[in-house]
């Protein structure tokens, strides 16, 4: 499937993803792409984000591909359960921990568990090994919980514009060889 092809839903994580993020940047070069818009990206409900994200699979047009990062990972597992019959694939980068998600307070504990159903769709997940809110052995059995293939970033921190991570051509390559599968 080329990108043009498909509805690319990008689904930030908390704080959202600032104008340095590589899911901004993306945003800007996929024609195709809109960010699905939390209310409240500090102070995250679990209800909240997964209905905003189940809203915005339902009204495209075209085939769905998630993009989502870290907590939007999670959301986007959450809402999976939902609309996955609706989603054609999903791209999903550096999903906190459960231990993580614990010990950030502004983040609604509904959040967990993080659903391990197996996904309804093809999925990626990529994450690296000094990521400080998930180790690589979490992020690898989670990957294979839900049936997505792995992609191990090396040490890549968390993945975002704080760990260099603005551009992030691998991930844009590693992304073009995801949909090119579906």
């Amino acid at each position: 499937m080329r990108a043009a092809e498909a509805d690319i839903l990008i689904v930030p994580g908390l704080s959202g993803s600032g104008p340095e993020h590589w899911q901004s940047r993306w945003q800007a070069k996929l024609s195709t792409a809109r960010r699905v818009v939390q209310r409240d990206f500090e102070n995250p409900k679990r209800i909240e984000w997964e209905e905003t994200i189940a809203r915005e699979v339902m009204a495209s047009a075209r085939p769905v591909v998630i993009v989502a990062h870290s907590l939007g990972v999670v959301a986007t597992l959450h809402a999976a359960h939902r609309v996955g019959e609706r989603i054609a694939g999903a791209f999903l980068v550096a999903p906190p921990s459960e231990a993580a998600i614990r010990e950030l307070p502004s983040v609604d504990k509904a959040f967990l568990p993080i659903p391990r159903a197996r996904l309804p769709f093809p999925a990626a997940m990529v994450g690296s090994s000094d990521d400080p809110y998930a180790d690589l052995l979490f992020t690898r059995q989670l990957a294979q919980d839900i049936g997505a293939q792995f992609i191990d970033a090396g040490a890549s921190g968390h993945i975002n514009a704080d760990s260099g991570h603005g551009p992030w051509p691998e991930g844009s390559l590693a992304f073009a060889n995801f949909m090119a599968k579906l």
